[in-house]
C-alpha cells in the first residue's frame, strides 16, 4: 500500500504502560532528528508532539504546542498534534446516506460528529509498523485498524500515516487508507497547533499568513457548511495576499478564524494524488522561522486556537486563546451531506492517500 511497506524496523525509544479503554498498553514516544531539526511523535493518536528547529539567531524553538506528559494527552479534547479521523472535521447531524444505507454516528459536538467522534483515532493507540532512525531521511510509521462500525461508521479500514525527515528543515506527511468490505468515508487530517515564535511565546495575532484560496465554504452557527462555496474577496477572509492575522480580524472576525478553505488548482479529480498544490506560508517575525505547507488535499481548516483557555502546556506554560494556529488539509467537512464537494467516498479496495509536505525557513536580519 505504500512505497515504504517494505522497510522493517522498530526502536522503542520511551514505553509508558498506560491504562487505555480499561487495558494497560503501551504508548510509546519517538524521535526523529536531522542534524538540528527534530521531531517527537507518540503513537497515542499517532501525535506529533514536538518539532524542534534554530530560530534567527541559532536558538533551538519549539514550534507547536502540547503537553508536558503522555499522561496529559489521554485527557485532551484540543485534538493537540493528532491524526484525527474517520473523518476529519464536522459531519452535521452526526449522519449520512451511502448506497441507500442511512448511517447514524456518534455525536460528540451537539448533535453533530467532529473528528471522527468520542473516541476517533486521536484516542487510539496506533501499531509502529518501522522506525528507523540511522537513514539519511529518518521515517516512522503508524498503523490502526479500524473496525466496521466504529464509531458508527461502515467497513473495516486499515489506517498509516508516516512522517519522514528530509533535508533543509522538510517534513513529509503521507497519511493512507485502504477499505476492505464497504464502501465508506475517509478524511484524514494532521492537527498540529503551530506557533513559529515558539509554542510558550504568547498568541500569533501579529504573525503573517498567506492563504492560496479563493474561496470557502461558509458554515452556520454550529460551524456545519451550509453547501455553498463562496468568495473571499473582499471579506475577512482574503489571505490570498499575505497579511497579519491580527489586522485581517479586525475586518469583522474578532474571535477569530474556523473555516475550511478551498484551495486554488486544477480540478481535484484531473490531479495526481501525489503532485501538492501550495497551501499556506506563514511566518513569525519573532524568530525568522517560515512555514510553507503544500499538500494533495482539495481544502485546509484556518483555525486560530478560539478556545484555548487557561491549558497548562510544556513547561508549565498556560495557553491561551490565539496561541497557535491550525492548517489542516482535508478533504472539505460534511461533504458526505454535500453531492457539490469533492467525494470523499473510498471503495472496496481502494487506497486513499493524503500527502503533505511542511518546508521551514528561517530568515536573518
Amino acid at each position: 500500500m505504500s512505497k515504504f511497506s517494505s522497510w522493517l524496523c522498530v526502536i522503542i525509544v520511551a514505553v509508558f504502560g498506560v491504562a487505555v479503554s480499561g487495558s494497560e498498553s503501551k504508548i510509546g514516544i519517538y524521535e526523529l532528528k536531522r542534524g538540528d531539526f527534530s521531531l517527537k511523535v507518540t503513537n497515542f493518536g499517532a501525535r506529533i508532539i514536538s518539532v524542534v528547529l534554530p530560530d534567527q539567531n541559532g536558538k533551538a524553538v519549539d514550534i507547536v504546542l502540547g503537553y508536558e506528559s503522555i499522561k496529559d494527552y489521554l485527557n485532551d479534547t484540543r485534538y493537540f498534534g493528532a491524526i484525527v479521523g474517520r473523518v476529519a472535521n464536522r459531519i452535521g447531524g452526526a449522519q449520512f446516506t451511502l448506497n441507500g444505507i442511512h448511517y447514524k454516528l456518534d455525536a460528540n459536538e451537539n448533535q453533530n460528529m467532529l473528528h471522527g467522534g468520542k473516541k476517533g483515532f486521536s484516542q487510539q493507540i496506533w501499531k509502529v509498523e518501522e522506525y528507523v532512525k540511522s537513514e539519511a531521511n529518518p521515517y516512522i510509521v503508524l498503523a490502526y485498524y479500524s473496525l466496521d462500525g466504529e464509531e458508527g461508521f461502515p467497513g473495516n479500514l486499515h489506517v498509516r500515516v508516516t512522517y519522514v525527515l528530509l533535508d533543509s528543515y522538510n517534513l513529509r506527511v503521507i497519511m493512507e487508507a485502504e477499505g476492505f468490505d464497504k464502501a465508506t468515508p475517509v478524511n484524514l487530517a494532521q492537527h498540529s497547533y503551530w506557533n513559529l515564535g515558539g509554542h510558550n511565546s504568547g498568541d500569533v495575532l501579529s504573525d503573517e499568513v498567506q492563504i492560496f484560496a479563493s474561496h470557502i465554504t461558509p458554515v452556520n452557527q454550529q460551524l456545519i457548511p451550509t453547501g455553498q462555496i463562496s468568495p473571499v474577496k473582499g471579506t475577512p477572509y482574503d489571505f490570498l495576499q499575505s497579511h497579519k492575522i491580527g489586522s485581517q480580524m479586525k475586518k469583522g472576525l474578532p474571535e477569530g478564524y474556523d473555516i475550511n478553505y478551498a484551495l486554488d488548482g486544477r480540478d481535484d479529480e484531473e490531479e495526481d494524488e501525489e503532485e501538492l498544490k501550495l497551501a499556506v506560508i506563514a511566518h513569525s517575525k519573532k524568530t525568522g522561522i517560515g512555514m510553507k505547507i503544500s499538500t494533495s488535499a482539495p481544502g485546509v481548516q484556518f483555525y486560530t486556537a478560539n478556545y484555548l483557555s487557561n491549558v497548562t502546556g510544556k513547561g508549565g506554560y498556560i495557553y491561551q486563546a490565539h496561541a497557535a494556529y491550525c492548517f489542516e488539509t482535508q478533504g472539505f467537512p460534511d461533504s458526505v451531506n454535500h453531492p457539490n464537494f469533492p467525494s470523499q467516498i473510498i471503495n472496496p479496495g481502494e487506497v486513499y492517500t493524503h500527502y503533505m509536505l511542511y518546508e521551514f525557513k528561517i530568515k536573518h536580519d
